[in-house]
């Protein structure tokens, strides 16, 4: 069962393309878009929401740009504080203003805060300030371009990807980069991103793509966090990926150049084989910076045929592959969040837990969990599968974001409830924010004041797939073994047909006490369930050659009637010469009065019970009393006790119970050396062959 989580929607009136939260406090969330240039009725902006509530969205302050301009198509937060923050924007200039070989893509802007700013992470449904009541100061600061003008005929460099480096607690340096799109040529500019007003004096190195190439993905990663040398403090990698190849680079923060770095390739998808049935190759959509030496990447197939997350080091060998869900024919984007925590064993190393968001073209979201260390070796490295989110937007997802978890300072004790946001948009003018809950990392009990990391899915613990998937399965068996000894119980007793066999699992004291012959609703216990027994019966006891099993013990019935019909005139002829007819009980109480033999208390006479039709179509039962003479002329079809089939001791057993001429409790030694004759016993020996 997935774990809970709440949700908060809100409609704009345009399109939008590009998310980012406040990195010092999720309660503010800026999104942008637009209809683009000349597009009557659909404008530009940027607005600022309030999302520190759950389930509710609101609009603090919009942006609105000039028509005549591109969209925006990315979006960023450069600096924050308690009352402000600036944010960099993607937006072309407009058509006439790039034939002129003029475009200002970089925009900056500055967006005061409303005032008794309260929202935090764990208190982000107290927040008492509504939209409405702010009355907004919005101020667009530079526009400035980056990109090396275009030499072409018909100059069309757009900036399609804007990405910055994860702002340090310290407020460290910091590097941005952007890339082109539809140039000529591609080319990512890095540049200084610790400034509110960026220039051209803030480019740190350029990137050249070759002809026709572009880049479809750019991140950036800086070395301070995960390195204990001072030099690494203004060391940043680059990596950037084109539909087919990955590459890295290095730059430095105090590098004021405008040269161009020298980046490698770490990774190519190769090209399929001569004999392959097709020729398409897998294409890269997005990466991402995990760790300075890990990088995630997202991968679709040719043709629509799927997409898969891959991890990777900065050797660009392959560390880790997962399948997205088939439904998903291809990913559109992807967004990390890094979670610190505090690991148990006995390694220095820095854990890391990283949750995963990706977006599908069936406008799903897939949010998985990665546990990994700080620095390389990486071991034991699963995905685990955290949350589906199916039928997020109305139509495609054009962005996703995290919000940055800032870990408390309190006891854990003392701490509210922690989340992680996560925001997506889509081209349906739809804003989409969903609430993760944290969960505390082994918080130690017995010391309240230690504070604890805060993670998605607690390291070690099983994913809620996997724990549905054993319930089901526990339940499924749970429910077989019943009904395996329901069918038993009901088989011993004589509820059911014989399936399982399992009066055969009974010792001969035990099958006497609880074993019960099935009987049918026509009353032939026996005959009914054998008939593939009838099917092998000698044709000497039918009427007549049977074509068939059931034919076969039909006529084995017939037989038996007309046996027994002979029997029943010379049982008349017995009765009269002994003149002895009592109840079974009486009979046997006789016998075994003053001797444990079976024939000392009846002077050397048998006893046969007779089950035989009587007047009206009714059965007769009856004990009686024979010489062994007598009862060999007569009674030429009667069996002892000892030497019947099961089934046919069953089936007598049955009918003795409802006479109430025997009980189970009496057990069967008391019929040994009784005789017994009848249309239940022909017909049980008809079919027993």
């Amino acid at each position: 069962m997935s774990p809970p989580c709440a949700s908060a929607k809100i409609t704009l009136s345009c399109p939008l393309y590009a998310a980012d939260f406040d990195p010092e406090n999720s309660g503010f969330l800026l999104v942008g878009g637009g209809g683009g240039e000349g597009r009557s009725g659909v404008g530009n902006k940027i607005t600022l929401l309030n999302a520190s509530k759950k389930h509710d969205l609101s609009e603090v302050v919009d942006i609105d740009l000039s028509r005549d301009e591109d969209s925006v198509t990315s979006l960023a937060y450069a600096q924050s504080t308690e009352l402000w923050a600036t944010a960099f924007a993607g937006i072309n200039s407009s058509m006439k203003e790039q034939q002129q070989g003029k475009n200002e893509h970089l925009r900056s802007f500055l967006l005061e805060y409303p005032p008794r700013r309260r929202i935090t992470s764990g208190e982000a449904d107290t927040l008492q300030e509504k939209a409405s009541e702010y009355e907004a100061q919005t101020k667009a600061l530079t526009r400035v371009s980056y990109f090396t003008p275009s030499t072409a005929s018909k100059p069309e460099t757009f900036q399609r990807i804007m990405r910055l480096s994860r702002k340090r607690k310290a407020n460290g340096p910091r590097l941005g980069a952007v890339a082109t799109g539809l140039a000529p040529e591609g080319e990512v500019v890095v540049f200084a991103a610790d400034t509110s007003s960026p220039s051209v004096q803030d480019i740190r190195g350029r990137i050249k793509l070759g002809k026709n190439e572009e880049a479809a993905d750019v991140d950036i990663i800086g070395l301070a966090d995960f390195s204990d040398s001072q030099d690494d403090e203004t060391n940043f990698k680059i990596a950037y990926c084109t539909d087919y190849d990955i590459f890295m680079t290095e730059c430095n923060y105090n590098y004021n150049r405008s040269e161009e770095l020298d980046s490698q390739c770490i990774h190519s998808i190769p090209y399929p084989d001569v004999f392959a049935s097709t020729k398409a190759r897998p294409r890269f959509r997005s990466l991402r910076f995990l760790t300075p030496s890990l990088l995630l990447i997202l991968q679709n197939m040719p043709n629509g045929a799927g997409s898969e997350l891959c991890l990777m080091d900065v050797t660009g060998s392959i560390l880790l592959r997962k399948r997205l869900h088939r439904k998903i024919k291809s990913g559109t984007t992807l967004t990390v969040a890094a979670l610190p925590f505090t690991s148990t064993s006995t390694t220095a190393r820095k854990q890391i837990q990283h949750a995963i968001a990706v977006a599908g073209a069936d406008t799903s979201i897939t949010i998985f969990t990665l546990n990994h260390t700080s620095r390389p070796p990486y071991t034991k490295l699963q995905f685990h599968p955290h949350l589906f989110l199916p039928s997020v937007h109305p139509t495609s997802i054009t962005s996703l974001t995290f919000s940055t978890h800032n870990p408390p300072s309190t006891p854990w004790t003392q701490t509210p409830a922690q989340y992680l946001k996560l925001a997506s948009t889509s081209i349906a003018n739809t804003c989409v924010v969903h609430t993760l809950p944290l969960t505390p990392h082994s918080p130690p009990r017995k010391r309240p004041d230690t504070v604890a990391s805060y993670v998605l899915t607690v390291p070690g613990a099983k994913s809620s797939i996997t724990n549905t998937t054993f319930s089901v399965l526990a339940a499924l068996l749970a429910v077989g073994i019943g009904a395996f000894f329901l069918q038993a119980f009901t088989e011993i007793r004589g509820g059911t047909p014989e399936i399982l066999g399992a009066k055969g699992w009974l010792n001969e004291q035990w099958h006497g006490w609880l074993a019960v012959p099935y009987v049918s609703e026509d009353g032939m216990p026996t005959a009914v369930n054998r008939i593939d027994d009838a099917a092998h019966m000698p044709l000497s006891v039918a009427s007549g050659a049977a074509e068939t099993p059931v034919e076969a013990l039909y006529g084995a019935m017939d037989g038996a009637g007309n046996r027994v019909s002979g029997v029943a005139e010379n049982v008349g002829e017995a009765v009269e010469a002994t003149g002895e007819k009592l109840g079974l009980r009486d009979v046997l109480r006789q016998r075994n009065v003053g001797s444990d033999t079976s024939d000392a208390g009846n002077d050397g006479k048998e006893i046969i019970v007779r089950h035989a039709p009587a007047e009206g179509g009714k059965m007769s039962f009856s004990a009686e009393v024979h010489e062994p003479e007598t009862l060999v002329k007569h009674h030429t079809e009667a069996k002892k006790w000892e030497d019947m089939e099961h089934q046919e001791r069953e089936t007598w057993k049955r009918r003795l119970i409802d006479a109430g001429e025997w009980a189970v409790e009496e057990g069967e030694s008391v019929l040994k050396g009784v005789f017994f004759s009848g249309l239940g016993a022909a017909v049980g020996a008809a079919v027993g062959g």
